[in-house]
């Protein structure tokens, strides 16, 4: 299966509009993903606020496998949690407004982090130098030096990965032993996106509640 036109998006503003970002191929620059094609490179796709918006995955549209079904849901989630962080305050980003103390721009790196050790740490049995890179002192962590912009552009590759990896295995397929597991038998591949689905629904969730609280975007 090839990847599909979201494994190789990237967004750029537009000059003279707001708010909107033009899709251009990526896929030459992502490992794994060189010579693919972005159908919808060069087009502008607008959702609420003039932003970028990925179609929400209808039960009712043809898909070619359930795993088609279950990237389309990732890249709504993962396109939804871009959307609600850019149209924050600028100042909220690093604010928590919960007692818990958790601010908006680490769940996007948290997130990231989540595919990365499920997939890569996990699935694949990767050697990775710091699968635990989003938490330090037992909290969600992001550095002074990281940005929003830079978390994106984190994400995109993660995604793309994801993808390459989905499609280059059946969901049936188990993953390697290793650490990840805690001393458990490795998890198919179909029930690792299904967690992770429920992972970034759960904290998009989350987040919808602190934009509203904070003055961002409502509702999808």
């Amino acid at each position: 299966m090839p990847p599909g036109p979201t494994a190789c998006r990237r967004w750029f503003p537009v000059p003279n509009t707001r708010n909107r970002r033009v899709i251009t191929p990526l896929c030459s620059r992502i490992p794994g993903l060189a010579g693919a094609v972005n159908p919808l490179a060069g087009t502008i796709l607008t959702g609420q606020g003039g932003r970028v918006s990925v179609p929400f995955p209808e039960p009712t549209e043809p898909a070619a496998s359930r795993a088609e079904v279950l990237l389309r849901y990732l890249d709504f989630f993962r396109d939804r949690l871009v959307s609600k962080l850019e149209g924050l305050p600028p100042g909220e980003l690093r604010a928590s407004r919960l007692p818990s103390g958790w601010a908006p721009i680490e769940l996007i790196k948290h997130l990231r982090y989540v595919e990365l050790r499920w997939l890569e740490w996990g699935f694949e049995g990767r050697d990775l130098p710091d699968p635990w890179a989003d938490v330090k002192d037992g909290r969600w962590y992001v550095g002074a030096g990281e940005t929003l912009d830079s978390l994106v552009a984190d994400l995109d590759v993660q995604a793309a990965r994801t993808r390459a990896i989905v499609a280059a295995h059946d969901l049936a397929d188990t993953g390697q032993p290793g650490d990840r597991w805690d001393g458990a038998d490795p998890a198919t591949l179909e029930r690792i996106l299904l967690h992770l689905m429920q992972e970034y629904a759960r904290h998009v969730g989350q987040l919808d509640i602190v934009t509203e609280l904070a003055g961002g975007p409502v509702g999808e």
